[in-house]
C-alpha cells in the first residue's frame, strides 16, 4: 500500500493535470464518480498510480487518500509500481489455458527472464497473467496494452515481445493501432484518440464472435469458424441429420 503523505507534482505538471481533471470531473453529476478516470489520468502521467497521484486525486475530489487508495488497489488495471511501455498480458483462464495459454506464459517468462508482474531490464515489457477478456473464440489470446493478439502460439508470442522490445511496428489482430501504456491510460481516462484512423479501426466483434448470431438469423456463411476436429482412426462419423447418421 502506498505510504502517505506524498510530495506534490511540480507546479506546471499540477496545473496541467488539474485542467484535465476538471474536464473529467465536469462529466459527472457527483464528482466522486470521476475517480476511476482520474486514476487513469495520473497513471498516464507517471506510468503507474504513485503516492503523488493518489494525493492529487484525493485533493481534486475532496476524498481522503485512504478512500482513493482503496479503489486504486482494488482494480488490476492500475499499476502500483513503475512498469514497461507495453503491458503484455497472457490469458490463463480456462479455455485459453487448455489451448496453450499456460505454455505461452511459461515460455515468455523464460524468454524475457521475468516473473509475473515484473518488467524487462530495458523497461519495454511488463509481463502478467490475466483473467478472461471475453475473447474465448480466439483462444489463446495475448493482450498488449489491452489490444487483442488472437490465436497465439509460443513462437508467435515470442516474436511479438521481441518486436516490441526492438521498436518494430506491431499490429493488433483487431482493434485500434497499438500505443504505449501511458497513452492507453490517457485514452481510458476519457480523452479523445487523435491518431489518424484510430477510432475507425476500433470496430466491433470479430467474425468468430458473430458466427452464432449469423446462424441464428439464418444468414449465409460457413457453419464452422475453425478447423474440424480430427476423427479417430476407423470411426465412421457422418453429418448430423443425414439418412445414414439417423437411428
Amino acid at each position: 500500500m502506498p505510504q502517505l503523505p506524498a510530495p506534490d507534482y511540480p507546479e506546471d505538471v499540477r496545473q496541467r493535470l488539474a485542467a484535465d481533471a476538471k474536464e473529467v470531473i465536469d462529466r459527472y453529476p457527483d464528482s466522486r464518480s470521476a475517480l476511476l478516470p482520474l486514476l487513469h489520468l495520473v497513471q498516464a502521467e507517471e506510468g503507474y498510480v504513485s503516492r503523488t497521484g493518489i494525493r492529487f486525486c484525493a485533493d481534486q475530489l475532496g476524498l481522503t487518500t485512504a478512500e482513493v487508495t482503496a479503489v486504486a488497489t482494488f482494480y488490476t488495471m492500475y499499476r502500483r509500481e513503475p512498469g514497461g511501455d507495453y503491458q503484455v498480458g497472457v490469458c490463463t483462464n480456462t479455455l485459453c489455458a487448455v489451448l496453450g495459454g499456460d505454455a505461452i506464459f511459461d515460455a515468455l517468462k523464460s524468454h524475457l527472464g521475468v516473473e509475473n508482474g515484473q518488467t524487462t531490464a530495458d523497461g519495454k515489457v511488463t509481463l502478467e497473467h490475466i483473467e478472461c477478456n471475453a475473447a474465448c473464440d480466439y483462444a489463446p489470446v495475448v493482450m498488449v496494452n489491452w489490444e487483442f493478439f488472437d490465436n497465439q502460439t509460443v513462437e508467435s508470442a515470442k516474436r511479438l515481445v521481441d518486436d516490441l522490445r526492438a521498436g518494430r511496428t506491431v499490429e493488433p489482430t483487431r482493434g485500434a493501432p497499438l500505443c504505449t501504456h501511458r497513452e492507453t491510460s490517457r485514452l481510458l481516462a476519457g480523452f479523445p484518440d487523435e491518431r489518424p484512423g484510430a477510432v475507425e479501426a476500433s470496430g466491433g466483434a470479430g467474425p468468430a464472435s458473430l458466427a452464432g448470431l449469423r446462424l441464428a438469423r439464418g444468414e449465409d456463411g460457413p457453419a464452422r469458424v475453425g478447423p474440424p476436429r480430427s476423427v479417430p482412426h476407423g470411426r465412421d462419423v457422418r453429418e448430423p441429420g443425414s439418412e445414414e447418421g439417423e437411428g
